[in-house]
């Protein structure tokens, strides 16, 4: 390999850096400067705060810049950052004047110090370990200086390798298999580095820029835009198989129900994609190329014929290949949509059905509900098909599990909200200029009269909050879980090449902060989020998690109330439900184990490392199998799941059956906090059918 000097030519400053590298060196291709400059004359001129792109936003792009490439400090030395000291207050320069050098310099040589690192990491693989000392391995090192020194990054490294290989002797793999592993693991590592693209430098430099203006701007390239999109209404053009890189493969790992692939009886879990082609053309190989290159090869127009080159899963690798042309249809994404089901809940010879409807997001197929489609995608419809379901079943109350749900439409989060009042305002809107605007639902009659509950955890954020906030402030539901994400902001996307014209699309996307939402109370979900009125136990740091762990984010703020009347009052049920709540969990053995668990986590988080020692490990390491062991067997679970062990094996690493079934198990473990907020409800219920009085307070009243 040839030592390059790399001299970056600043425009009062220059510095010299001495690298190294193994993959090949990046540049900026001239759209990318071009985009560069348009964003930056978008966002300085159209954004809800109105930066100015100076010294003191170049150093906040400078700062996450640094954090998204090296965010644990694990790569980079303290002598590499004062190399970069010029470069803080000249990232502004960089965008205006269309000369993206030094990003892409930072980037070229951050490729070399993980190729470093990582060769480095393999060296240690011949020497072993010894784990009968008192060390100690520390999990995070966001808040830690830069290592100063060769020698001390070479033992951070020597910690986490050390760290890499007791994972999987505790997990009963002999040295020569763990030194095998991590080999792999590591080489891997290398060829993933050595595959990146100018592109996602740019991606990665324009998000450290967006994210300098506030924590939800954001810059979304060509690729970025369309995987946004597809996220938005739920389908895209192409086979229907859920795909993974696996050593060097492109491999399915699932069918999906209805599509093309399925359809077809001719592909199989497991089965190798090693070529591509298009209509009668020519088969391209996609062996050893990046997963997102082999899915757009596969993704094309509809109705359109697309060639594979499939090595079965049952064959070796020099066994015999297959060709299949299957013609590309429309797949709609069912497991990203509203599902519902039905918990029984029985007390006192008496069982309560809550319908439950399970929202990842608020999703909206634009394109086709602008273009007058009927059956266009939309979150509020399937939940409205949902609730006709439950009322047919007789359920007696509903809960919307909106745990991780981090958004989406905001029209979705306003008609959602219409399902459950009659008619009113259901958010408030400012905009830059201070001019405030009130988004209601207008449509008269509701889908759903009866008892309800909305679950949130601190990953419902936005559009989530503004549907659990209304639900609150109209006093229709019982918000249940944990405070919010306090995301109170709402973003427009914008084509950049719509903006300029361009025929042939080549400069991405924005999405941009314009406004702020506030609830119709007044206030606004933003930094603070909603507060349930029932709380329920969590795992999430705050600290790291959530708008509050944002160092530029806004402010909370409140401004009038709108016009609107609440449609029932809780006061006098909710000091019921939670004594009823509290007096349940106090002797719940799930619960129990849920708080040791919280217990546990928080003092990891606290003390933030883990010994390498193995008999410490192993002493720590049974106790925990016998606690899950324990609660397995009061749940009535297999106690002998593998799921509940540490493999220390990564997802790509697993025998793929084995992985889907851990994937699987994991999906069916008890979820002790929805069955209790359905418990909660099921309370609910038996209140208000004891009392015709208090649900006469408590259920919708119509004006």
């Amino acid at each position: 390999m040839k030592h390059k000097l790399l001299w970056i030519v600043l425009a009062f400053a220059s510095f010299t850096l001495n690298t190294t590298l193994a993959a090949p060196e990046l540049t900026a291709v001239p759209q990318e400067a071009q985009a560069a400059l348009l964003s930056a004359q978008v966002l300085s001129m159209h954004h809800y705060k109105q930066i100015p792109l100076d010294d003191v936003a170049s150093a906040k792009i400078f700062d996450n810049y640094l954090k998204a490439l090296d965010g644990d400090k694990l790569f980079f030395l303290q002598t590499d950052i004062d190399h970069f000291a010029d470069a803080r207050t000249k990232l502004d320069d960089a965008i205006l004047k269309q000369d993206l050098s030094i990003p892409f310099a930072i980037y070229n040589l951050y490729q070399q110090r993980v190729t470093d690192r990582i060769e480095y990491a393999q060296t240690l693989l011949s020497k072993g370990f010894d784990f009968t000392q008192k060390e100690n391995y520390q999990y995070t090192r966001k808040h830690a200086a830069w290592p100063k020194s060769a020698d001390e990054i070479n033992n951070l490294w020597r910690l986490r390798v050390k760290n890499d290989w007791l994972r999987l002797r505790l997990a009963g793999k002999d040295d020569k298999s763990i030194a095998e592993t991590l080999n792999k693991r590591y080489a891997n590592s290398l060829d993933s580095l050595a595959k990146v693209k100018s592109e996602d430098v740019f991606q990665y430099f324009m998000t450290a820029y967006a994210m300098a203006i506030d924590p939800h701007t954001d810059y979304f390239g060509m690729r970025a835009a369309d995987d946004f999109d597809i996220s938005m209404k739920l389908s895209l053009t192409g086979i229907g198989a859920v795909l993974q890189d696996k050593d060097e493969y492109t491999t399915i790992r699932e069918l999906v129900a209805g599509g093309p692939a399925a359809l077809s009886g001719k592909l199989n879990v497991g089965d190798r994609i090693v070529g591509v082609g298009q209509g009668s053309a020519s088969v391209v190989e996609v062996l050893g190329k990046r997963l997102d290159d082999t899915v757009a090869l596969i993704r094309g127009a509809e109705n359109t014929t697309v060639q594979l080159d499939i090595l079965p899963a049952e064959a070796s690798l020099d066994g015999k290949h297959k060709l299949i042309s299957l013609i590309r249809k429309k797949i709609s994404l069912d497991k990203q949509a509203a599902k519902e089901s039905v918990i029984n809940i029985k007390e006192g010879g008496i069982t309560r059905r809550i319908g439950v409807i399970t929202l990842p997001g608020f999703y909206q197929d634009f394109a086709a509900h602008q273009r007058g489609d009927k059956d266009y995608k939309s979150a509020t419809r399937d939940v409205a098909r949902l609730l006709t379901g439950f009322k047919k079943a007789k359920v007696d109350s509903v809960l919307i599990d909106l745990r991780n749900n981090g958004g989406g439409s905001l029209d979705e989060a306003i008609d959602l909200t219409g399902l459950f009042i009659d008619k009113g305002p259901v958010v408030q809107e400012r905009d830059s200029k201070g001019h405030i605007t009130v988004g209601s639902d207008t449509h008269a009659g509701l889908a759903w009269r009866g008892p309800l509950g909305i679950l949130i955890n601190r990953g419902s954020a936005s559009a989530s909050e503004i549907f659990a906030a209304a639900i609150q402030d109209y006093g229709r539901g019982v918000i249940i879980g944990e405070t919010s994400f306090g995301k109170g902001t709402v973003q427009s996307v914008i084509n950049l090449d719509q903006l300029v014209n361009n025929a042939k699309p080549k400069y991405g996307e924005l999405k941009m902060t314009i406004a702020q939402f506030f609830r119709i109370n007044g206030g606004t979900t933003q930094l603070r989020g909603v507060t349930p009125d029932i709380s329920l136990p969590s795992m999430t740091d705050e600290e790291d998690f959530g708008e509050s762990s944002y160092d530029n984010a806004l402010p909370w703020s409140q401004i009038k109330t709108a016009v609107y009347t609440p449609v029932g009052d809780l006061t006098g049920i909710l000091p019921r439900l939670i004594a009823r709540h509290d007096l349940r969990v106090s002797g719940d053995k799930n619960f129990k184990y849920l708080q040791q668990d919280i217990d546990e986590l928080n003092t990891r988080r606290q003390t933030n490392q883990i010994s390498l020692n193995e008999e410490d490990r192993r002493r720590e390491r049974a106790m925990q199998e016998a606690r899950i062991k324990l609660r397995g067997k009061a749940q009535g679970l297999d106690t002998d799941n593998p799921s509940i062990q540490d493999d220390g094996l990564q997802s790509s690493e697993r025998n793929l059956a084995t992985d889907l079934a851990l994937e699987k198990a994991r999906k069916n473990a008890k979820d002790v906090l929805l069955d209790e907020a359905a418990h909660i409800l099921g309370d609910e219920v038996d209140m208000l059918r004891n009392n015709p009085a208090l649900a006469a307070n408590v259920l919708p009243r119509l004006h």
